[in-house]
């Protein structure tokens, strides 16, 4: 293979030839480009002269330079568009060159072949599809055709090389977006899961909150008519002398009036005479009953009003 790179690739149908100016088979003169004949110097009907490049045939490469015009008539309606020198051509295939009559000893005189264009050369001729001999307008486009893979220069691999990694890089960037964003969204949920967590048990009623409701706990209302120990113990569970006095008040009362009443000297109870020289069991006039009752009354509240005194100062302390 060629060490240059290719810049334009085609297809062809070729002939071969040789121009010495010796005149045998019809030959005009010395090549156009003003190169002697030698092997590897081709005939273009149209490309520049000094054009470089190689050609392919069966697998193999030949190298060559446009060193003359050709050929004529041949290359009328883009058949013939190249014309190979005679000894190349004999090589391509598989023949011996005959110097004498500047022939090829067999095969076909014409053959399918690849080009490849390395570098335009700087003489007459015209750069891109060839044309027939003579005829600039009838361009043969179908003789071009797109550089095969392993042709491509340095500078077309390492530039899709550039697009392969920009690609790659691109597709790195979105998936580490996508990671980001399936992170964040993880992150949200799960501070969102945690903030209703907190709302939950920010919402959740304190022990003993609401217990009023089912019974089992204490709210203002019942505390309020309880009357028990437990319901009017103070916060640290000592009881206060509001507290006191008020489990006092009822127990008082029953005690002070058993108390009055066993204090009654028993004789009265036999028919013993009192001041005015009745028994109890005398006639009386109505009142000695409501007196007794209104007498035990009145010792018994003084010893509620003695033992409630009692209780205060015993508080106060």
């Amino acid at each position: 293979m060629s060490n240059d790179t290719p810049i334009q690739h085609g297809e062809v149908t070729a002939t071969y030839f040789w121009d010495d100016a010796s005149g045998i088979n019809g030959d005009t003169g010395m090549p156009a480009g003003g190169e002697p004949m030698q092997k590897g110097l081709f005939s273009s009907p149209s490309w520049p002269l000094g054009t470089e490049g190689f050609i392919v045939y069966e697998g193999e490469e030949y190298e060559f330079f446009i060193g003359d015009r050709g050929p004529g008539v041949p290359s009328h309606d883009c058949d013939v568009l190249l014309d190979i020198d005679g000894k190349t051509f004999a090589d391509m295939m598989g023949e011996s060159w005959d110097s004498t009559n500047y022939v090829v000893t067999g095969g076909n005189g014409h053959a399918e072949v690849e080009y490849y264009i390395t570098k335009w050369g700087d003489g007459a001729g015209e750069e891109g599809a060839p044309h027939p001999f003579e005829q600039p307008e009838n361009k043969c486009e179908d003789a071009v055709s797109p550089m095969p893979a392993e042709y491509k220069g340095e500078d077309e691999k390492s530039e899709k090389k550039d697009d392969s990694k920009k690609e790659e890089s691109k597709k790195d960037e979105e998936s580490k977006k996508d990671e980001s964003k399936e992170e964040t969204s993880k992150d949200g949920s799960d501070e969102q899961q945690a903030q209703d967590e907190q709302q939950d048990q920010d919402g959740a009623p304190v022990a003993g909150e609401d217990e009023g409701q089912s019974g089992t706990g204490v709210t203002a209302e019942t505390a309020t008519n309880d009357l028990s120990g437990t319901g009017l113990m103070g916060a640290e569970g000592a009881p206060s002398a509001s507290a006191l006095l008020a489990l006092a008040i009822i127990p008082a009362v029953i005690i002070a009036l058993v108390f009055a009443w066993t204090r009654r000297p028993a004789g009265v109870h036999a028919g013993a005479d009192d001041d005015s020289g009745k028994g109890l069991m005398a006639e009386s006039s109505g009142r000695h009953g409501v007196s007794s009752l209104l007498d035990l009354v009145r010792e018994g509240g003084n010893n509620v009003s003695e033992m409630i005194n009692r209780l205060r100062n015993g508080g106060d302390k």
